[in-house]
């Protein structure tokens, strides 16, 4: 049986994105990608979005369908790149670009203050949560959104506001925002 996820809302709702059987892909559960996204708000219209370890793309795909203007998946399995890829041209989705690479290594040298919301998700046994928090912190405009997923429940860093937190499973789901909000 080929394993897919189904995006939960948007222009693409119900649409199957494959999911490839890799060491350490664990796509984001639609229970959790429905929260998530109930918390930010169903539009997303004119949004930048990062998705660093994209994984199945299941999170910036989501972003995408809700209107996202611009979204950056980072994927350095290049199985996992490339179905990335043929499912962008599925969907005629041109608000996505895809970078097969290290996403530490191209967090660390883009633009800051670039993106509205970033996207984490590393494989939660690499240890690299920490870094990834510190290099996609500093991507955010001011008011931007952290999302987290990791194993553990994990503070905000110093200059972000705990917004939201759901535990389900072995999953604990983190959204922070920068305390510079300037709509808060």
């Amino acid at each position: 049986m080929k394993n897919e996820v189904r995006l939960i809302g948007g222009q693409w709702k119900r649409t199957k994105l494959p999911v490839a059987d890799r060491p350490g892909l664990r796509p984001t559960p639609d229970r959790v990608r429905e929260t998530l996204f109930n918390w930010l708000g169903q539009d997303l219209t004119g949004w930048r979005v990062l998705d660093a370890f994209a994984g199945s793309g299941a999170l910036g795909f989501e972003a995408a369908s809700r209107g996202a203007g611009e979204v950056v998946l980072l994927e350095r399995d290049a199985v996992l790149a490339r179905s990335l890829i043929a499912s962008k041209a599925r969907l005629n989705a041109d608000a996505l670009q895809i970078h097969a690479t290290d996403a530490l290594a191209w967090m660390a040298s883009a633009a800051h203050g670039r993106f509205d919301l970033v996207l984490l998700d590393p494989p939660f046994d690499a240890g690299l949560h920490a870094q990834a928090t510190d290099l996609g912190q500093k991507l955010l405009k001011p008011g931007g959104w952290l999302y987290v997923e990791s194993g553990l429940d994990l503070e905000p860093p110093a200059s972000f506001q705990a917004h939201r937190h759901l535990k389900a499973g072995a999953v604990h789901a983190h959204l922070w925002r920068r305390a510079d909000n300037p709509t808060s």
